[in-house]
C-alpha cells in the first residue's frame, strides 16, 4: 500500500457569534480559513434555523452553495427557500441527496466536497453536508466518523465553509461525543462555541480497528501472476452470493484494484475472501503493507502510470469500504448490496 504523511489537526481560524445559521461564516481576520461547525438540531425549527440564513447569505454574497443531507430533509430546506420558483434562493445552489450520494463515507470527500469545491475554486464556497443520520448501521459507522474528522485535514486552507448538521434527538452519545471531536465550532440553540473536545486526529485512530472475521467466507492467495484469477474469483462468487451483472462486474473491477496494489505495494503478495452479510456482498483483499497516508483514496488524483488511483477507484465503485491498517499489514473491505 502505498504511504504518506501522518494526519495533524488543522486549524480553522474560526470566531463565533451565534445562532442563526451564519455565524459559521464568520472567519475573523483570515479569509481563507477552512470553517467546519457542526449544527446540532433537536427538531425541524432548529434545522432550518440553523441552515436556512445559511444558504441565504451564500447566495445573497454570490458564493457557489451546495447541500447534501438525506431526501427528508433535502426535501424539508427546499421547500423553506422557496423550491424551484424564479428567484428562490432554492434555484441557486446544487442539491445532492446524501442517502445515494454519501452512501459510502469514503466517497464524500473526493465525490461531493472536493468535487464541487474544486469546480469553483475562484469563490469562497459553502456546503451543508450531512453524512451522519438516524439509521447509518453499525458497519457504516466508523467509516463515517472517520469522514468527518479527515475533512479537517482534506481542507486545510481552502476557502470552504462545510456546515454539519446533526440530530441530536436521534443520533446515540456516541454520534454526538464524535461530533464534537471532529468538529472545531459547535452551534446549538444556546449558540455557538468552540468545541473543546476537538481531536479529529484522535477519532482516526480510535476507528482504525480490526475488522471482526467474517462466520464463513471463499479465499484466494494471489501474487502478480495470479490477479486474471482474482478478477475470476471475484466475479464468479459475487454473482453466485447474489449481486446481479452490474453490481458483480463492479465488485470484480473494485477487487482487482485492490490486489494489484498489494502486489505493487503492499509486500508483492495477498490474500482475497468473500461472503454474503446482511444484505450485501462483502470483499476483503489484505496484504502486508501499511497505508500511512489518511486520505488514501480520498481525494481526486490525476491519471498516472506510477498509479495512485486504486482506492479512489474503489471508493466510487462500493456503497461501503471499511479499512484497518497497521504495523501487521491492511486489510480493505468492500461491500456491495444485493
Amino acid at each position: 500500500m502505498r504511504g504518506g504523511d501522518a494526519m495533524s489537526s488543522a486549524d480553522t481560524g474560526f470566531t463565533g457569534t451565534g445562532f442563526t445559521g451564519t455565524a459559521a461564516t464568520d472567519r475573523g481576520a483570515d479569509a481563507d480559513a477552512f470553517v467546519h461547525p457542526a449544527l446540532f438540531y433537536g427538531s425541524d425549527e432548529e434545522y432550518l434555523a440553523g441552515t436556512v440564513p445559511f444558504v441565504r447569505d451564500g447566495v445573497a454574497e454570490g458564493e457557489p452553495v451546495a447541500v447534501a443531507v438525506p431526501g427528508e430533509k433535502l426535501a424539508t430546506l427546499r421547500d423553506a427557500l422557496g423550491g424551484d420558483a424564479p428567484g428562490a434562493a432554492a434555484a441557486s445552489v446544487t442539491w445532492l441527496d446524501m442517502t445515494e450520494a454519501g452512501r459510502n463515507p469514503g466517497r464524500i470527500i473526493p465525490g461531493v466536497l472536493r468535487d464541487f469545491a474544486d469546480r469553483h475554486r475562484a469563490a469562497r464556497v459553502r456546503i451543508i453536508g450531512e453524512p451522519i443520520w438516524p439509521g447509518r448501521s453499525e458497519t457504516e459507522y466508523p467509516a463515517c466518523a472517520q469522514h468527518e474528522a479527515l475533512i479537517n485535514l482534506a481542507f486545510a486552507g481552502r476557502r470552504v465553509t462545510i456546515l454539519c448538521p446533526y440530530d441530536a434527538t436521534r443520533l446515540d452519545d456516541r454520534a454526538l461525543a464524535d461530533a464534537r471531536a471532529t468538529h472545531p465550532v459547535l452551534i446549538d440553540a444556546d449558540g455557538e462555541r468552540e468545541s473543546g473536545d476537538y481531536a479529529p486526529d484522535r477519532i482516526v485512530s480510535d476507528y482504525n480497528r480490526p475488522l471482526p472475521p467474517p462466520a464463513e467466507a471463499y479465499r484466494i492467495d494471489f501474487d502478480l501472476d495470479a490477479l486474471p484469477m482474482v478478477r475470476e474469483f471475484a466475479w464468479a462468487w459475487a454473482t453466485r452470493l447474489g449481486l446481479a451483472p452490474d453490481a458483480a462486474g463492479d465488485m470484480e473491477l473494485a477487487v482487482n484494484e485492490l490486489a494489484a496494489n498489494s502486489c505493487l505495494h503492499g509486500g508483492g503478495t495477498g490474500t482475497a475472501r468473500i461472503w454474503a452479510e446482511d444484505g450485501r456482498v462483502v470483499c476483503e483483499v489484505r496484504d502486508a503493507g501499511t497505508i500511512a497516508d489518511p486520505l488514501a483514496g480520498r481525494i481526486p488524483v490525476e491519471m498516472s502510470p506510477h498509479g495512485g488511483r486504486g482506492i479512489l477507484l474503489v471508493n466510487h465503485l462500493a456503497d461501503l469500504v471499511r479499512v484497518h491498517t497497521g504495523p501487521d499489514g491492511t486489510a480493505i473491505r468492500v461491500y456491495m448490496r444485493t
